[in-house]
């Protein structure tokens, strides 16, 4: 007997290795032939992963016609009677054990936060790069805005949303601390270094990679690698090495250090669409993208050997990219559509079939960008395991991703030690070939933010001086100038306000009447 199980699910489907299936399905093959003499794999070999097949994802659909062919084979050998003796106890185990995945974070719920702790009349940009367009650490919120010029973002404090400080800015800052210049148009792709001071890596849309020292501003490495734009860039755990994605459609493994591609894949994805990649704490790469029907589709891949996924996952027919996010101490991956009022949350595990779906999380508005809030910025007081934020047309929402607890007490199963914003080395270090993993913090107490952290470089860095020349009134020391004065400056600078506007409407006034003569109309 040669036959084929497929199984109709709900829920997002699987395909294993070279099998290629349209819809919300899952297609494994449960038997394989071996002629007059052999009788194929056994019920129980099938269920538990055993003999020649792959172990599927067991539904009652599997688990019954897995049966039916051990019915057949049976009841040749021992008889009706004993055949369906055996089979029930077959069946009561496998159905105990393997239909319910057994995971501490099967239960996991979004929730968005109320109304007055969200944060309004928030221009968010409207460029079509397929960003996030947001940033987030426990200390801040990074938003692109719109603006006529294109680079401007707006930065809010988490802890102080409500308050205002006395002699805070004044304006707003428009002298950066480091200039950082050698690509040849717009950069679209910014990634710090995880565990090295001060390296950043950039990607533009002149197709080329570059990673610098920021403390002394200088371009340390450039790769010229992609013959096209490039779409993703992600680091692994130890930044050794970092994956891409491009718009020809390859998805690479880059060593910056030798300045070499150490391995690349064709087409992870067979649709045209862009397609995303991220480094996860195994090793593996977690790729989303499109089928070549226009379907989303996920992947999961070992560089050491692209020949073949090792699980792909179809999802729906939307046009939104779905960008990954993805939390290394859960090993869960959420992943939000532009366009989308979705976020879909899966964990990763190293049992059959890898990626396993777990919820969906759904609202009303759809979203423009989203940011991920690090590890060390959720409340363990509450059981929230990741937060994010979502960028609506005019506002930014957070939504908070939880699991259900009874006990008040800390949960050291959902909290492992996580990986802190200290540098594990310095940029000379990295260059010169070493790699270090994360330096770990734990949970246990919350995490607090260190009040000042000192910055050592071999070099001279120019986060340390600045010119006084170019410093903004934001670095000015206000606590010592008097109040009068204060007011003073604030005064005259509203005045220079009031005198520009009114200089400019006389200047558009001016220029529509020179209009007027130079057509004639006047």
């Amino acid at each position: 007997e040669r036959r084929a199980v497929t199984q109709s699910v709900p829920s997002p489907g699987l395909r294993t290795s070279g099998q290629r299936t349209a819809g919300l399905h899952i297609t494994h093959k449960t038997t394989r032939g071996r002629g007059e003499e052999g009788g194929g794999n056994t019920a129980e070999e099938v269920l538990e992963g055993r003999g020649d097949s792959p172990k599927p994802e067991v539904s009652c659909v599997s688990v019954f016609a897995a049966l039916a062919l051990e019915v057949r084979r049976r009841q040749s050998a021992t008889g009706a009677a004993a055949c369906f003796l055996g089979l029930f106890g077959t069946l009561q185990a496998v159905m105990s054990r393997s239909i319910v995945r057994q995971s501490k974070f099967r239960h996991v719920f979004g929730q968005a936060v109320k109304a007055e702790q969200g944060y309004d009349d928030i221009r968010v940009s409207k460029v079509t790069w397929d960003s996030s367009f947001c940033a987030v650490n426990p200390k801040f919120l990074a938003v692109i805005v719109e603006s006529s010029g294109g680079g401007a973002f707006l930065v809010l404090p988490l802890s102080k949303i409500w308050q205002i400080p006395d002699h805070s800015l004044t304006r707003p800052l428009s002298d950066p601390i480091v200039v950082l210049e050698g690509h040849s148009k717009r950069v679209g792709i910014v990634s710090w270094h995880p565990t090295a001071r001060n390296i950043l890596l950039t990607a533009g849309s002149d197709n080329l990679i570059i990673i610098w020292n920021v403390g002394t501003g200088e371009p340390l490495i450039s790769m010229d690698d992609h013959p096209d734009l490039i779409y993703s860039v992600s680091w692994n755990r130890n930044g050794s090495l970092f994956c891409t994605t491009c718009k020809d459609r390859r998805l690479r493994v880059c060593d910056p250090r030798k300045r070499e591609v150490v391995a690349e894949r064709l087409a992870p994805h067979e649709g045209i669409r862009p397609m995303r990649a991220i480094f996860i704490r195994d090793g593996n790469i977690f790729t989303t993208g499109f089928t070549r029907m226009s379907q989303r589709e996920l992947g999961l891949w070992d560089p050491t050997n692209f020949e073949e996924p090792i699980a792909l996952l179809e999802l729906d027919t939307s046009n939104g990219v779905l960008l990954p996010y993805y939390d290394a101490d859960a090993n869960m991956v959420y992943l939000c559509g532009k366009g989308d009022s979705s976020i879909r949350y899966f964990e990763i595990t190293e049992e059959l079939p890898y990626v396993h779906y777990l919820s969906t999380f759904s609202s009303k508005e759809p979203q423009r960008g989203m940011g991920f809030m690090p590890k060390r910025g959720v409340d363990v007081t509450k059981c929230e395991i990741a937060r994010l934020y979502k960028l609506l047309d005019k506002k930014c929402e957070p939504i908070t991703m939880t699991v259900p607890r009874k006990s008040d007490l800390f949960q050291d199963d959902l909290y492992p030690d996580t990986a802190g914003p200290d540098p594990a080395m310095e940029p000379e270090e990295w260059l010169d070939g070493r790699d270090e993993d994360p330096i770990l913090i734990s949970m246990r107490d919350g995490y607090v933010p260190p009040k000042s952290r000192e910055l050592k470089v071999a070099k001279k860095n120019v986060l340390d001086s600045r010119p006084t020349t170019r410093r903004s009134m934001s670095a000015l020391d206000t606590n010592s100038l008097p109040p009068q004065l204060l007011e003073r400056l604030l005064e005259e600078i509203q005045n220079l306000k009031a005198t520009v506007l009114s200089q400019e409407k006389r200047i558009c006034d001016l220029e529509n009447k020179l209009s007027q003569y130079a057509n004639g109309t006047a």
